[in-house]
């Protein structure tokens, strides 16, 4: 796992939308704007921050926890869990089944993003993050990242988006 400072973490709770570096990595030292501090917001970001700290913790099939590792839904199904006490299902595709859907021009941070990966729809999710990125376990050999929905691989395999009450 990627260290990461208790400093960054903390200037993560209070600010959203995060910018990127050009490697898709999380600067938290180039935060732009702040999250609601209300409502939905508030729960978001508690989400988010979890999400975050677990870049870098490697894939692994059926994995999920951090010591452990994770896949895909195994990552989701613990953010959701531990930072808002909501269980979710196991695998992506129920997980596509929970929810109200939304619009791919609706999407807002902490929604469920899904694409075909295994030429089946609704294989492999991740969490919204804003500005067109997503925060995921890839697959084997990979690890916990954010990568944008833009880039030619996800965009084509893009299959909707959730919003879970919070």
């Amino acid at each position: 796992m990627k260290p990461t400072s208790a400093a960054c973490l903390t200037a993560l709770v209070f600010v959203w939308p995060l910018p990127l570096t050009a490697d898709d990595g999380v600067n938290p030292s180039a935060v732009e704007s702040a999250v609601p501090a209300e409502g939905r917001g508030v729960r978001v970001r508690e989400l988010l921050l979890r999400a975050l700290a677990l870049t870098g913790i490697r894939y692994r099939w059926g994995g999920e926890s951090p010591e452990t590792g994770f896949d895909c839904s195994g990552l989701v199904m613990y953010l959701f869990n531990e930072a808002l006490s909501r269980a979710l299902p196991r695998t992506a595709f129920e997980m596509s089944r929970v929810g109200r859907k939304i619009a791919r021009d609706e999407l807002e941070p902490g929604d469920l993003v899904f694409f075909n990966t295994l030429r089946r729809p609704f294989s492999h999710v991740g969490i919204y993050l804003g500005d067109q990125r997503f925060i995921h376990a890839p697959a084997r050999g990979g690890h916990v990242e954010v990568v944008n929905m833009t880039n030619h691989y996800w965009q084509g395999r893009y299959n909707g988006a959730r919003r879970i009450e919070l």
